[in-house]
């Protein structure tokens, strides 16, 4: 017979999906030309529908609605991963440098791009910007592991990743104030954030290394709660410690990299949706925290990106001015987030 908190988690798996599905619906509907409701259930159930509202819905809105939902699943596990891994309440991909690593190698191809005559090339570009993202993003996370094996003390690998973060930014503005005004321009659009400039020869590339990203997550949920009580129990329990950091190293590398890639440095989704998830299911199996945290993390970007289409603001603006307020009630309601 089930729990009064296994009833309590079903139900709220059960509204999170909801509210996910009727998200991902108002997203579709909503924009600059008003689409009725009529016609985005009669598109998605295969009935006749408005040609012009069909082509608004099919060549823009759905890609831009599927990219948020990648992108919240992507880097709320990417966040969660990270905390586990280091223990760590502040770790995420933003906060250790991760992303700026990501940022890094897409400074390098976008502004290096025009030098090389591929800007013009759009599967070239969209190819070389996810994979010099994903070199980027797996440099910065092997110097964080490697660092983390000498220095045992957490809080010193976060200063250490905030400082590699830093020290990598300044060599993204070296890069802009040596390119030239295209390239910058192109650059600096890309810093801001966004969901719907993704094309469908990119989302090609971006469904492919999510979905790979995710079975990797999946693969480790059992060994990251043995990490949560320290890597020596889990040695003792028979866990390959080794193997397991290189398979979370795999997955944060292509879900973080590649959404860095395509939409952009988002941040504070990785950092916050963790803790929310925490706080809502009560639990610290990760076999309840990673499939509540990629819904709540789908979620929150469908309403960053609801709320950029009527403010007309960058995403990754609206993920700050939402995840900070979470994380700071979070903390200050339950000091051992871990």
């Amino acid at each position: 017979m089930k729990s009064a908190l296994e009833i309590r988690r079903g139900i709220l798996f059960g509204l999170l999906a909801i509210v996910v599905v009727v998200l991902f619906a108002f997203d579709l509907a909503s924009g600059s030309v008003g689409v009725g409701g009529r016609e985005v259930w009669a598109l998605l159930t295969g009935g006749p529908c408005d040609p012009m509202a069909r082509d608004i819905i099919l060549k823009i809105r759905l890609i831009k609605a599927v990219v948020a939902v990648l992108a919240g699943f992507s880097l709320a596990a990417s966040g969660l991963l990270m905390q586990t891994l280091f223990r760590n309440p502040l770790a995420g991909p933003f906060v250790l440098g991760i992303s700026s690593g990501a940022s890094l190698g897409v400074a390098l191809f976008l502004l290096g791009a025009p030098l090389l005559g591929i800007a013009g090339h759009s599967l070239l570009a969209s190819v070389g910007t996810a994979g010099a993202a994903w070199i980027g993003s797996a440099l910065i996370l092997l110097l964080i592991m490697a660092v983390s094996r000498r220095i045992k003390d957490i809080m010193v690998i976060l200063i250490l990743g905030m400082m590699f973060g830093s020290a990598v930014g300044a060599l993204v503005e070296i890069l802009q104030y040596m390119s030239n005004e295209a390239a910058l321009k192109s650059f600096v659009v890309w810093t801001m954030g966004s969901l719907g400039d993704v094309t469908i020869p990119q989302l090609t590339l971006l469904v492919p290394a999510v979905a790979v990203g995710t079975g990797l997550t999946f693969a480790v949920l059992k060994p990251l709660n043995l990490l949560l009580l320290g890597e020596r129990y889990a040695r003792t329990m028979g866990l390959n410690v080794g193997r397991t950091r290189t398979l979370i190293f795999l997955a944060t590398t292509l879900l973080s990299g590649t959404v860095t890639a395509f939409c952009g440095p988002i941040g504070f989704v990785g950092l916050a949706v963790p803790h929310l998830a925490r706080t809502l299911f009560a639990s610290a199996d990760h076999r309840v925290l990673m499939p509540a945290s990629m819904l709540l993390g789908a979620a929150m970007l469908l309403v960053c990106d609801l709320c950029s289409k009527q403010l007309a603001l960058p995403v990754n603006t609206l993920t700050a001015l939402m995840g900070i307020p979470i994380v700071v009630w979070v903390v200050v309601r339950n000091k051992n987030i871990v």
